[in-house]
Formats: C-alpha cells, structure tokens, sequence
C-alpha cells in the first residue's frame, strides 16, 4: 500500500484570498488522475467551532454529514470534489488546546510540563495524519487558516515544518499570496509575496509551489522575478487571475499544471493530463446561458458570505436550468406590510434564509404572507420553514399571537417548540439537532414527486420543532406535513400543494448540494421561478 501524501496549502499577504478555492481545485485535479484525496482546514481561532461565531465575521456555518459545525470552506471541498467531510475534516486551535488540556488532567503525561512544542504540536501533527493513517487516502490536503505571520498560526506552521522533514518527498507546500496592482505607479508589486516567502522560510518551511493572486495578467517576467526571489522552480509558480466564476479555477490551475507540478515534487509519474470532461460541460452550460431567472434571499445578514452555500445552490441549480440565477438580497428588518409589494416586485421566486434569533423575523413573515397570497414560488429553510408554519398559523388557522417559543417565551400557541428531551440543556452549542438525519415523504407529495423516493437523509441545524399538537389542524387548512423523522416523528418538511411551488424543509438542502450534482429541491424550485417569470 503506497504512503499517504501530504500538501500544506497556506496563505500571505491578506486573509480571503481563495485558499479553500485553490485546496478544493488542486483536490478536483488529483481526484480527476484516478486518485482518492480529502481534505481538512485547520482553523487558528480559539472557539471550539465556528457554531457560536456571528456570519458577520466568518460568514456561514456549514455543517458536515456526523454533525460537526465547521468553517464555509468544507463546503467549497464538497461542493468542488463530491466527496463528505466530517469532524476530522474541520479542527480549531481550541480543539487541539482543549484535547491536550484533558489529557492533562487525566494524568496522560506523567507530570510532564506541558508546551507548546512538542504537546500541541504533536497534536496538530496527529490530527493531519488522522484521516490519511484511517483511510488510507493517497492525498491528504491540509488548508491552515489566517496567514502567515498570525501569531495564531504558529503552532500550526511548526508542525508543518516538522512533518515536511519526517515525511521527506511525501510532503508538499503550496503558499498563496497576492501581488497588487498600484493603480498611481500603474505596476504590479511582487515585493509582498517575496516578504510572505521570506516570513515562511524563517519558520523553516520552503513552499515548493506559489500562486499568486492577481486581479491582472502576470508577465513572464514577473513570474521569472517571483521564482528567482522565493528559491521556487519557474513551473511551480502559477497565478490565479480573477475569474468570472470560482468553477474555473480548477481548469485555470489544471492549464498551468499545478497537479503535474505537485506530482513531480513527490516523485509520482505524471502522466496524461485528465479531460475533466463534466465538469467542463457545466462550464460551458454557465458559459452559453443568457437568460436570466431573478431569485429573493430574505434574510437579516447582509453580507454575501452568511448564505454561501444557498447562494452557490441557486446559481448551480440556474446553470442547469439554463439561466443565470440574479440574487437579490431583501433585508427582513426593512420589510413591512407597505413596502412588501415592492420590496418583491422583480422577483420570480423567493428563499426565506435560515438563522437564529428574533431580529428580522417579522418582515420575513411579513414576505411569507405576500409570497403565499400572491402564489410566488416560495422556498422556506430551517427559520424560513418555522417562519412559514407560524405566518400559516396566524392568519390561516387564525392564532394572532402563534409563534416559536425561541422567539416568545409567553406565546399561547407555541406551533414551534422546543422538544421535552432539549429543555434542561444550557450549553449553547448542546441542545442543537445537527448532522444528517433520515426523513420519510409522504407518497404523491410535491416533495415525494422531486426526490423521486421515499427515503432521504438531510443535514440539520436547529433547536425548535414543528409543534405535532397542531399537526392535524395545518393539514385540515392546507398545509400539509409531508416528510417525517421515521424514529422520532418529527416533521421535516411542509408544502402547500394547493400553490405553485410552497415549500419549507427543517432541514438545509444546500449542504448536500455539488456542482455535478445540484440538489432535486433547489433543481426543481429554480424551474417553477422560470415558468413563473413567462
């Protein structure tokens, strides 16, 4: 059995340059030569997870298939590469912290004076080779968090050195980092990427490859510059221009043989450059679309990052459907009953985005009554689900004060509720239903009729339940509850069948959707806007 091979993918310069972008693409290209890879983040936060951040400061929260709360970028490995990741794909500084504090205090070291090196970074090092040591994975690529120069990183950058000296040929490091174009001088600066370099070679690391981030064409002269500067062989310095879609940097870096590269590096045979024949196809589908399908996100977080993986659903599930999908952000806290028509005039259909908490909960229901009486395809998910079972009960069922117990205490019609078995926990992160879960769909169901089967599994994250006391009374209005949990009867999803397209899923669908293969629900949601614009 041939030893597992390790790439460190890190970054310089700034943070958002596209690290998980670049480490999902190089994933894409190896996988496309027949071999069998993963890949994991590691996070140099203290939070145990990113579950309790605000998405203002690290966007979305995605949520893997065994229920771990992990960083947006796992969901960029899914969506590129088709493969599920689980907890050991997502680690923090305060999970490896925390690991060895316990052990700690269970005595596992002997009385031993606990450091940095070698208790956590043999920690770090233990976790990277986790999944290749399990698995048995031919390619194993780690992505570190933040850049270089972070005092948080540190710990992280020392056992990468430390593995590139065991591992010898088996480990590879690809370093990311932006050159500037200085607008003023009309040039563009090579000189942060050589101090980046520069910072990474005097904690001992040596990348082997360099990309470089450019919102303009490089010459051949700089990238000569670059590599005689950073000690790099002229073919391991590639650019990763700007792009119109984040799709084509697999072909972009695939074009400048980063995967030949890497294999070079390891002292693997190269061989024939892959066709990547679908995912080529959907690039050229993206390419040859020019109508256009106009799709409201109704949310409170206006920040592009928070609805990531909804967002790349849409504009997948457009692709397919031959249009490009327009996003159009409404703010639920700016929605009211006089502005509502008009805040959703030039839309075809409308998602009511997930969250927690009160804020803008209103003006989502508020959009959810218009959407519902105006017969506008409608997607609800997670809260956007609770918020179309509590807009129903107020003004169908006739409960004027009906809402979810998150969002008050007192309600006399609770149709959201925390369950029995969640009420006594206090731990913010311990109450959640999280990970994959099974659901049964009723048959002859709108739902039943997309998925095509009886049987589903969907990622969750969420507290509240739809309340079963009133199971009855929706489904004699019109609301029906037509996908169960099997083991513990909760409902999952709602639909009006008497509407276009009326449906809300307890779940998040856009977890399980990828680029070759888009989810049904979002599929299906995508074509009813389209038919509903003609």
């Amino acid at each position: 059995m041939a030893e597992t091979k390790y790439i460190f993918v890190t970054g310089g310069v700034v943070s958002s340059l596209g690290k998980g972008i670049i480490s999902s693409s190089i994933g894409k290209l190896l996988q496309a030569r027949g071999y069998n890879i993963t890949i994991q983040k590691f996070d140099p936060y203290i939070n145990i997870d990113p579950g309790t951040l605000n998405p203002y400061e690290h966007g979305e929260c995605y949520v893997t298939v065994d229920g771990m709360e992990t960083d947006l970028d796992l969901g960029h490995y899914e969506r590129f590469t088709g493969i599920q990741t689980t907890k050991a794909n997502s680690l923090t500084t305060g999970r490896i912290y925390k690991a060895v504090i316990d052990k700690e205090r269970r005595g596992d070291y002997l009385g031993k004076t606990i450091q940095v090196v070698p208790h956590i970074t043999n920690e770090i090092k233990r976790n990277i080779k986790l999944l290749g040591d399990k698995y048995h994975y031919d390619f194993v690529i780690t992505e570190i968090g933040g850049t270089i120069g972070d005092i948080e990183s540190a710990p992280y950058l020392e056992a990468i050195r430390q593995m590139k000296w065991e591992l010898g040929k088996n480990a590879v490091s690809v370093h990311l980092t932006y050159v500037p174009y200085l607008k003023a001088a009309g040039e563009l600066k090579t000189k942060p990427t050589q101090h980046s370099v520069k910072e990474l070679q005097s904690v001992g690391i040596q990348p082997d490859i360099l990309v470089l981030r450019t919102e303009k064409h490089l010459d051949a002269n700089i990238m000569r510059k670059v590599a005689a500067f950073c000690n790099v062989d002229l073919d391991c310095v590639v650019q990763s221009e700007d792009l119109p879609s984040i799709y084509e940097v697999p072909v972009n870096m695939q074009k400048q043989g980063v995967d030949a590269a890497i294999l070079r590096k390891i002292g693997m045979e190269v061989g024939e450059t892959p066709a990547l024949g679908p995912w080529r196809s959907f690039l050229d589908r993206m390419g040859n679309v020019t109508e256009t399908v106009t799709i409201g996100l109704v949310g409170k977080y206006d920040l592009q990052d928070a609805y990531k993986s909804i967002r790349e659903s849409l504009m997948q599930a457009g692709v397919y459907n031959d249009r490009k999908t327009v996003l159009k952000f409404i703010n639920s806290e700016n929605i009211t009953d006089d502005n509502v028509a008009e805040q959703l005039a030039e839309v075809d259909g409308v998602v009511i985005c997930p969250g927690f908490g009160q804020r803008g909960t209103e003006g989502k229901i508020v959009a959810i009554k218009y959407a519902r009486t105006h017969d506008l395809p409608t997607f609800g998910i997670c809260l956007g689900m609770q918020m179309i079972v509590v807009e129903f009960a107020r003004n169908v069922l006739g409960y004027v004060d009906a809402n979810s117990r998150e969002l008050n205490e007192k309600t006399t019609h609770n149709v959201i509720d925390i369950m029995e078995e969640q009420k006594n926990i206090t731990d913010m992160g311990g109450t959640m239903r999280l990970g994959a879960y099974e659901c049964v769909l009723k048959q002859g169901s709108r739902a039943f009729n997309i998925y095509n089967k009886e049987h589903i599994q969907e990622r969750h994250r969420h507290r509240y339940e739809f309340n079963n006391d009133y199971l009855k009374e929706y489904e004699r209005h019109g609301m029906m509850c037509v996908g169960k949990n099997p083991e513990s009867g909760l409902i999952e999803i709602v639909e009006i069948p008497g509407l276009k397209w009326f449906i809300g899923t307890q779940f998040h669908p856009e977890y399980q959707s990828t680029v070759l293969k888009p989810h049904p629900l979002f599929l299906d949601f995508v074509k009813t806007a389209i038919e509903n614009k003609k």
